[in-house]
């Protein structure tokens, strides 16, 4: 362990899969005590944190839809009734849903705005109200997305756009707090989600990877180590950033 997290107890939203499980491991693996938070695969969530444990940290599941608000203060409170503090908050839950503006009902704008923007702010709202006198370190999983802006995908960009403005707001509103806000943005990683929705194969994954100066998609691994660095004392100086993990495309 490198103990970059020692002590600190970390609380990781849709981390039952995909790009949140490998932060809520490798955060664990930092030194951190795990919240691993999900909405739909229990059983996914479970083997995270079996596998923390298994490496010889300390971590708990907890159930809580971020799109309801009722469920939101649940999860934050459950946190801190499991580890007795809340210092990290790594905001990742989301989905996404491509549609040509033709497309676009009032149903897929809630459904893609609810969760990826005002649930990440009611999460925010209370993380904030139990994080110490110390402060603490917020970490909202953003996408390339919102600079790449691709065809068809007005919705899902919109909401990471929203993500990118609301972390420079909430950096300089929650800073006199000691409370450090910054985004990662990713670039194209094969995820279950990915695969599920076909866009591990194809023209999707070409074009990102003719385009990429990388010439490549990334890896889960590779999202989750500056996340882990944004949320340690190593980026004590760091906030309002979002950091692009796209491979050069922007």
């Amino acid at each position: 362990m490198t103990g970059k997290l020692e002590g600190k107890v970390a609380l990781v939203t849709g981390a039952s899969k995909g790009i949140g499980a490998e932060i809520a491991l490798q955060l664990a693996a930092a030194g951190a005590a795990v919240a691993v938070n999900y909405s739909s695969s229990k059983e996914g969530a479970d083997r995270v944190v079996a596998q923390i444990v298994k490496d010889g940290g300390r971590a708990v599941a907890i159930h809580a839809n971020l799109a309801k608000p009722e469920e939101v203060r649940g999860l934050v409170e459950a946190t801190k009734e499991a580890f007795g503090a809340l210092d990290v908050l790594v905001n990742n839950a989301g989905v996404y849903e491509f549609a040509p503006l033709e497309g676009i009902t009032p149903e897929h704008f809630h459904r893609q705005f609810d969760l990826n923007v005002l649930g990440l702010l009611l999460v925010s709202q209370e993380a904030a109200r139990i994080f110490g006198e110390k402060g603490g370190s917020i970490v909202n999983i953003s996408s390339g997305v919102s600079t790449i802006a691709p065809a068809n995908s007005a919705v899902y960009t919109a909401t990471k756009a929203s993500v990118d403005a609301i972390t420079m707001v909430l950096a300089k509103e929650l800073a006199p707090r000691k409370i450090r806000v910054n985004a990662v943005n990713p670039g194209m990683v094969v995820t279950e989600g990915v695969q599920s929705a076909g866009f591990h194969e194809g023209p999707m994954r070409e074009w990102i990877e003719a385009t990429t100066p990388l010439a490549r998609v990334g890896t889960v691994g590779e999202i989750a180590g500056p996340v882990v660095f944004l949320a340690s004392d190593d980026a004590a100086y760091i906030t309002g950033e979002t950091l692009h993990v796209t491979g050069g495309l922007r």
